[in-house]
C-alpha cells in the first residue's frame, strides 16, 4: 500500500546512471538517483518530498529527507521523518532514523534503527 503511493511520486530532478556528483545535493519535490553522490543529500521539509535511489544508485554521506525509497546503497546516516521503503537490494551502512518503515526481504542495514516519534526529540534535547 505505502510502496505504491510513493512509487507514483513525481520526479522533478534526475541524476543519471553515468553521473557522479561530488558535494552536497539539495532538492525540492522528487529526486531520482541512478548515479553516485559523494556528499550529503537533503530536501526541503515538505512532507511530499521524496528521494528514490535505484539499484545502481549510491550515496556516500548523510541523507535528510521526509521520504526515501531505497533500492541502492547509502553509506551514512539516513533521517527520514515520514516514510522509508527499503527494497530487496537496499543496503544502508549507517543509522536509520524513520517515521514509518517498510522493508522487503533481502534489505540490509548495518547500523541502528531508531523511530522518530513526534515531540520526543524536543523533550530529549531539553532533558539532556
Amino acid at each position: 500500500m505505502f510502496t505504491r503511493e510513493l512509487k507514483q511520486a513525481r520526479i522533478d530532478t534526475l541524476i543519471g546512471k553515468a553521473a557522479r556528483v561530488r558535494g552536497d545535493v539539495e532538492f525540492a519535490g522528487g529526486l531520482h538517483l541512478d548515479g553516485r553522490v559523494v556528499g550529503n543529500v537533503r530536501s526541503d521539509q515538505e512532507s511530499e518530498s521524496t528521494l528514490s535511489v535505484s539499484q545502481s544508485g549510491s550515496i556516500e554521506g548523510k541523507v535528510e529527507v521526509p521520504n526515501i525509497i531505497l533500492d541502492g546503497t547509502v553509506k551514512g546516516d539516513i533521517h527520514a521523518r515520514e516514510r522509508v521503503v527499503l527494497g530487496a537490494t537496499a543496503r544502508v551502512e549507517g543509522n536509520l532514523y524513520y517515521g514509518v518503515i517498510e522493508m522487503t526481504l533481502g534489505a540490509q542495514i548495518m547500523g541502528k534503527l531508531m523511530q522518530i516519534v513526534p515531540g520526543k526529540a524536543a523533550e530529549g534535547a531539553a532533558g539532556g
